[in-house]
């Protein structure tokens, strides 16, 4: 049986290799389809070369909407950005429906339809594992704001978020697919070592607070990457 991981690997040594990053032409016009869905709601700003940290979060971030628009307008609904791209120092983050930000942590707050992360945080795990901590976190928490606009139910919180792994999984692959990111060696191994790091040390999948094990948020991931939204 081919592991989430052997098939993440798989599909990555499929795409093309370069540099992980949108060149001008593919960023700005990737087709027709595209630019119609995402002219005027997404910001503009996807021309980043992606090379270092803060180039990759604008990236991420601007492709990662890009691709939902295009998502909603083939499903007939319209997508809606996010308010707010909101980065903390771990202490002063924004309140969430009257909750403080953690440290250490990258969270969609649906009071207010924002996104928030500890950019010290993420700029560590960048440093240490790769560019793949941005395109994990970042569209793995767009999923949520996916969640929230399809008004999707889940009964255990772990669903929700093996669902979001899912998501940012689509996301990526289909970016690469479009040809708006491009794969280099060793990609797999950063995405599913940041997926290690942020899984749960037990399973257990009831806690209000459950994500999953690296294990199943790597399946997840995979899942996404490999067959694209609907899988999800």
């Amino acid at each position: 049986m081919i592991s989430p991981r052997m098939l993440l690997a798989l599909t990555l040594s499929a795409a093309l290799v370069a540099g992980c990053g949108a060149t001008d032409d593919s960023a700005e016009a990737p087709g027709k389809e595209q630019k119609k869905a995402t002219a005027k709601a997404v910001p503009p700003g996807c021309d980043e070369a992606g090379n270092d940290f803060a180039s990759d979060v604008k990236l991420a971030r601007c492709l990662t909407e890009r691709f939902w628009a295009k998502q909603f307008t083939a499903a007939g609904g319209t997508y809606q950005p996010i308010k707010r791209f909101v980065a903390y120092d771990g202490t002063n983050g924004p309140s969430c429906g009257g909750e403080k930000a953690e440290p250490e942590n990258a969270f969609y707050c649906s009071d207010g339809h924002f996104i928030a992360y500890d950019a010290e945080w993420m700029r560590s795990m960048y440093d240490q594992m790769g560019d793949g901590a941005v395109y994990v976190v970042i569209p793995h928490e767009f999923g949520h704001a996916v969640q929230a606009q399809l008004e999707s139910g889940f009964e255990y919180n772990v669903e929700q978020e093996l669902q979001a792994d899912c998501y940012a999984g689509a996301t990526l692959g289909g970016l690469i697919a479009d040809e708006q990111i491009q794969a280099e060696e060793g990609d797999d191994e950063e995405l599913f070592a940041n997926l290690e790091a942020v899984g749960d040390p037990t399973d257990a999948w009831w806690e209000p607070d459950a994500h999953g094990t690296p294990e199943k948020r790597q399946e997840a991931f995979a899942t996404g990457f490999d067959k694209g939204v609907d899988a999800c």
